[in-house]
């Protein structure tokens, strides 16, 4: 084990806990129906960004590999927070609760939401350009045959939750 692997392990591991803090802060203080309005906007985003059929002709005109995966990761947020306003139009509001209320079902919600946007990481997202390739995270969630079980994951959490 090297210092380079360690430090790409703390990264991935940061990323990880950054995004579910992101999640789990949301959830407290907009409640349970908006962080399953979260979810439900990430799923929209995926089917919108996988079939969006310009992304050649929008990114094409950028230098470099990292300026396109800047670029795709800017459009895809932008995507999710559209869809995820969407979401919080037209579906109810009906949890009323206190911040701290139902914490347990708060975090399982989280950790969907950070579920979703680790496997969007790693095979629809190019946030690979910015992490190094092997680390136990992207073990878990890179391979390809756990994609479809990884997206299913967030789905069984709503229906249960």
């Amino acid at each position: 084990m090297t210092w380079i692997y360690i430090f790409d392990f703390l990264t991935e591991i940061a990323y990880f806990l950054f995004v579910f803090s992101l999640f789990i802060c949301f959830a407290v203080f907009k409640g349970r129906q908006a962080i399953m309005n979260i979810i439900i906007g990430l799923y929209l985003a995926l089917l919108i960004s996988i079939e969006f059929p310009n992304y050649d002709y929008i990114f094409g005109g950028l230098d470099g590999s990292h300026s396109v995966a800047w670029a795709k990761l800017v459009f895809f947020a932008i995507i999710t927070i559209l869809t995820t306003m969407l979401c919080f139009r037209i579906m109810p509001d009906e949890f009323r609760e206190n911040r701290f209320e139902s914490m347990g079902r708060k975090l399982i919600l989280a950790l969907g939401a950070t579920t979703l946007v680790m496997v969007f990481s790693f095979h629809v997202l190019p946030v690979t350009e910015f992490l190094t390739p092997g680390t136990p995270l992207q073990s878990l969630f890179a391979p390809e045959a756990y994609f479809f079980w990884w997206l299913l994951l967030p789905l069984v959490v709503l229906y249960i939750v």
